[in-house]
């Protein structure tokens, strides 16, 4: 790959990176200036006047109602692991996961990110491996849209003309579209069967339950559709409750575009996407009535859940409960450090929106009679940067940082003195106490040491800080929108000046986040690598030349640092990638010591609040990270040609003779250069490897794969061809890798002149293994052939079968068949490795860091190997 490409594809990848954040802050913009328009006009006196009248048996029913949901979201979850993983979950585990999963998704939004993290954690506990999870959460997510479709169809069926969204085209051609729609989902139901089959189009296949479980979630999708939709319904005025398919069709809609938003809990969108929907602008009691659905069907659920951590936490659980729910229990310990982080955010929310709000006139009365007016606008003042503050510190809180913790203890105290002092709102400052109590009260859920650095803030959790000050802004002129702006009102001082409070709170807002923002930018620092040093370097030698593995050579690549065995016997070499420590490989040395490194290696990784990833680790110490709960994926086979066995006699061996013999034809002459004589010929050397990658249009590697670099190559003995029809000049070149016991030997670094021979590469390896065999050594290494040996079957893996396609199909960007076809020819003996990592979601985040640390394609992502076919179909003839 050029130069230029790399170029670009790194510049694509850092833009889908930003484009979340940004996304999410114009989509969350354009809702709120939409929302903004449909309520001008709007005293935020009378939403609270249309709250306050609101029926008591209205609400009652609301609570039902979302009892009811909750339950039929609970149902998902139980159909769902019936069909992924029969009789591998509880039911009551599985229930609790997903009511606990949909409360805080529905609450925080991010969906996949929040409730597929309660589920990892439940479901992980159970036995599932990261597929099964996968289709659990797919398959909880089937009933909702079949209920969906099915209300579509219907109301297209019966009803065109009175939902106004789904006027499409004449009332008889809408009837015609509902009724294809409503016989797909029957035609879909048989297709089933009773034992359930695979729907495939294309190279997209999709497992279908049998049919009385498709049936059974269609079932729980239209209770939690009718009892979540009736919720908002029972508490929107009567002369606003439209027809049941309109209003279950506006409702549908604005969830899903809430939901597609990523605006967490669709704030904003859901509200103006009802509001346009219904045609109901310009009404308070509007308002009201979907500030009373947030509270009964988002808050709510999301409290209860905080209250059981909480209570789980302060050991209030205990006997027979405890016993039953062991295991919901733990799952819900493990989620302190994102349900802490959520409670202080939120907490910081309540702080950023009580200073854009008006504070009640008869509190500010008793506060001039006990406080100076000079307190109080600092208190507001302060008040709001402390809710920037801890918007900030629970992106620490997540990391499971001790510095975030104990900040955030004293900025929730502050915090409740400071909504005292501004406006007596005691309702807020009992709200941060309560937080801080329960911070406190998970103290040991926060135990590593590193400082929170600015540098550490992503780009994502910037952009969810943008989006509240967003919506803060919006609601401060909301709320403010009867007070007529001038310059002097932003100097004005006085009992009843909270318009100038909020403005000159805002001011410093902006200030502060914007200094946030060019510190995060400025302070990012570059990734850097360990070199080692003259003493390590000797100490690395040393154990490398006992260890019977080759590919161990590579730590001399001078890119990796080091985790020692106490005696100095045994090392895990590793390198930093986003959030991830790789390790290459597994521990070096001492067999004895090698468990007890790689769960160092975990721990370290742990207490930075990283994850720790074994890429390309043996089959030996599988059951280690298994015992880690960790993810295994296949990468492919590393394959190994028995020397003793290896020569140029008999039939199968005709090709190897021929390249032999053209070689000599050819006057190509093999070579093997002493260590110490290296670098005499290091820059004849330099000008093959140059040429090659000009001919590649590619750049240097790293981390698994060697680089030209005159220090590593010194390291080693050096293969050379040389043509002897032009003045035994260099056309080919290898670095020899040995292992200690003579048990392998095996090259890295391959390079040669394009266009010297046709056989060059083919002679050049049929003469390492004829030396190696020479010298004494059992095994020649190949290399690994990447995504060979996955296992292709219907009931496989997710990441087997997509591995195998790819396998298949992705000549096109590496050529993985003629790799391995190439390795076939000298009959080795193949052997898989694996790439073992936290499963779930943090799979696709531990590829993209293993892709950008080894800086190559798909193809180089997954391989160690540095051998690639030149052209598709062709055979293997040439060296990437």
């Amino acid at each position: 790959m050029s130069e230029p490409i790399v170029g670009k594809a790194r510049l694509y990848q850092r833009l889908r990176a930003y484009s979340g954040p940004v996304v999410a802050i114009v989509v969350t913009v354009v809702a709120l200036w939409l929302f903004h328009r449909m309520t001008a006009g709007l005293r935020l006196a009378d939403i609270k006047d249309a709250l306050g009248m609101m029926s008591r048996s209205s609400i009652a029913i609301a609570l039902l109602a979302t009892f009811v949901s909750y339950c039929a979201l609970a149902s998902y979850d139980i159909v769902a692991c019936r069909i992924a993983a029969p009789g591998k979950v509880p039911w009551h585990n599985a229930a609790l996961s997903g009511m606990s999963g949909y409360a805080f998704s529905n609450f925080l939004g991010f969906h996949l990110f929040t409730g597929g993290a309660v589920r990892f954690r439940t479901y992980s506990r159970s036995g599932l491996d990261a597929g099964e999870i996968g289709q659990v959460v797919l398959l909880s997510w089937v009933g909702l849209w079949l209920a969906f479709t099915a209300v579509v169809g219907l109301a297209l069926l019966f009803d065109p003309e009175g939902v106004s969204l789904l006027r499409i085209m004449h009332a008889s051609a809408d009837r015609v579209i509902g009724f294809a729609i409503i016989a797909t989902l029957v035609a879909l139901f048989f297709y089933a069967g009773p034992q359930g089959r695979e729907l495939r189009l294309l190279s997209w296949r999709f497992p279908l339950p049998p049919r009385g479980m498709l049936v059974l979630q269609l079932v729980v999708g239209v209770i939690d559709l009718v009892a979540s939709s009736g919720v908002l319904f029972v508490l929107l005025p009567v002369d606003a409750q439209a027809g049941p398919a309109l209003f279950l069709t506006v409702y549908m809609s604005a969830v899903i575009l809430g939901s597609i938003s990523h605006v967490p809990g669709g704030i904003g969108v859901f509200e103006a996407t009802l509001i346009a929907g219904l045609g109901l602008q310009g009404r308070a009691d509007i308002l009201a009535s979907l500030l009373a659905y947030r509270l009964i069907y988002y808050f709510l659920p999301f409290f209860i859940a905080v209250v059981m951590l909480a209570a789980a936490e302060a050991g209030m659980i205990r006997g027979k409960l405890a016993a039953r729910f062991v295991g919901p229990t733990r799952t819900i310990k493990a989620m302190v450090p994102l349900v802490a982080a959520t409670v202080v955010f939120i907490s910081g929310v309540i702080l950023l929106f009580s200073g854009a709000t008006p504070g009640l006139p008869g509190r500010l009365e008793t506060l001039e009679h006990w406080l100076p007016l000079s307190l109080v606008e600092t208190s507001h003042f302060l008040g709001s940067l402390v809710g920037l503050a801890l918007l900030v510190i629970a992106h620490g809180l997540q990391r499971r940082l001790f510095s975030a913790w104990a900040v955030a203890v004293g900025m929730l105290m502050a915090g409740a003195v400071f909504s005292i002092a501004k406006g007596l709102d005691w309702e807020e400052a009992l709200t941060l106490a309560l937080a801080a109590v329960f911070l406190l009260l998970s103290r040991r859920a926060f135990y590593r040491r590193v400082p929170q650095r600015i540098s550490s803030l992503s780009w994502e959790w910037l952009g969810l800080v943008t989006l509240v000050l967003v919506a803060t802004i919006w609601l401060g002129f909301f709320s403010y929108s009867h007070v007529e702006y001038s310059n002097e009102l932003f100097w004005e001082f006085a009992w009843e000046g909270g318009a100038s409070r909020f403005l000159r709170a805002m001011v410093g807002l902006v200030v502060a986040a914007a200094a946030l923002g060019v510190a995060t930018l400025i302070y990012r620092p570059p990734p850097k690598s360990k070199q080692a040093g003259k003493p390590e370097s000797d100490a690395i030698a040393a154990v490398i030349a006992h260890s019977p593995d080759t590919q161990t050579n590579i730590a001399f690549l001078g890119d990796k640092e080091f985790l020692w065995s106490p005696d100095g016997s045994a090392f895990l070499m590793y390198a930093r990638s986003g959030r991830s420590l790789v390790s290459m490989g597994d521990p070096v040395g001492d067999p004895e010591q090698v468990e007890d490194l790689i769960w160092q290696f975990r721990d370290m990784a742990d207490h930075e609040a990283m994850r720790a990833v074994f890429y390309a680790v043996r089959p030996d110490n599988l059951p280690v990270y298994l015992d880690m709960g960790y993810a295994l994926l296949k990468l492919g086979e590393v394959a190994r040609v028995k020397l003793e066995d290896f020569s140029l006699e008999g039939p199968k061996n005709q090709e190897h003779r021929y390249a032999e013999r053209r070689a000599a034809k050819e006057g190509l002459i093999f070579e093997v250069v002493a260590r110490k004589d290296v670098p005499a010929i290091v820059e004849e050397l330099r000008q093959v490897s140059d040429a090659w990658l000009r001919e590649k249009g590619g750049s240097e590697k790293g981390f698994s794969l060697g680089r030209f670099d005159p220090a590593y190559l010194a390291h080693f003995d050096c293969a050379v061809m040389r043509d002897s029809r032009h003045g035994n000049r260099i056309v080919a070149f290898a670095n020899i890798w040995r292992s200690g016991g003579m048990n392998e030997i095996s090259v890295d670094l391959m390079r040669y002149l394009p266009g010297a021979s046709k056989v060059l590469m083919d002679a050049l390896f049929v003469q390492l293994l004829l030396y190696g065999k020479e010298q004494g050594y059992r095994w020649f290494n190949l290399g690994a052939a990447p995504l060979s040996g996955l296992a292709d079957h219907a009931l496989a893996s997710r990441w087997n079968r997509m591995a195998t396609f790819v396998f298949r199909h992705g000549d096109d960007f590496y050529h993985f068949e003629g790799l391995r076809a190439f390795k076939q020819k000298f009959s080795p003996v193949w052997t898989p490795q694996y790439l073992a990592c936290p499963g779930g979601l943090s799979i696709p985040q531990v590829l993209l860091d293993l892709n950008a640390l080894i800086s190559g394609g798909l193809g180089r992502l997954i391989g160690a190997s540095s051998l690639r076919p030149k052209r598709r179909r062709q055979r293997m003839k040439q060296v990437a």
